[in-house]
């Protein structure tokens, strides 16, 4: 088993944070795990990408090479095909629909959805509205992670305790936030039949 991860989004989408339940996520189901330093202006809105690779065996190098990625996760859709030429013939790209436009000529959206629709195997989902059901525009990222949730070869509920572990401390209310956003983006993805098999 092996997951190889492009996460991809602009600086305070919750990069960090997905990466972080991922991570947990993995270690409590056996998992190997190798993240590459998160790459970007994180501090001014500017483009952030990290690699994660999880595997069921020892994992040498925390950098996916181009063409074998299984998976972009998104959380802004014009920094999904940034890194596009990462994913593999087989490979998922999970993105939001909703624009963060940080710079003055940001494409036009329907350029962007069209580029995106032109991946054999895509879901695009409007996480904000999503996150906004579930009670938090802020859980967008957590949204998004539940889109890609399908693709993850580890348990489900491995995720959903990661948010309780992570979100904890916080408060209770925040968690129900959080788990709703990700079961409401996994149910998203299946309702698409984006599933792969075993899933």
């Amino acid at each position: 088993m092996k997951n190889d991860i492009i996460l991809a989004g602009v600086g305070g989408q919750g990069i960090l944070s997905i990466a972080a339940i991922i991570g947990y996520a993995a270690v409590q189901s056996n998992l190997y795990l190798k993240q590459a330093e998160v790459h970007g202006m994180s501090q001014r809105g500017g483009d952030v990408q990290s690699h994660l690779r999880l595997s069921s065996e020892e994992i040498a190098s925390d950098l996916i090479p181009e063409g074998k990625a299984d998976m972009i996760i998104s959380v802004e859709p014009m920094e999904s095909l940034r890194y596009v030429n990462y994913l593999g013939a087989d490979g998922w790209l999970i993105t939001n629909t909703e624009p963060y436009v940080n710079i003055p000529d940001y494409p036009d959206m329907e350029d962007v959805m069209a580029e995106i629709r032109k991946q054999p195997r895509h879901v695009a989902i409007n996480a904000d509205k999503i996150a906004d059901e579930a009670g938090s525009k802020k859980a967008a990222n957590v949204a998004i992670l539940g889109a890609a949730s399908p693709f993850l070869d580890m348990p489900f509920e491995k995720l959903e305790d990661a948010i309780r572990f992570l979100f904890g401390k916080k408060g209770e209310d925040l968690v129900e936030v959080n788990l709703k956003a990700l079961r409401a983006g996994r149910e998203f993805a299946k309702k698409k039949g984006a599933v792969s098999p075993g899933h």
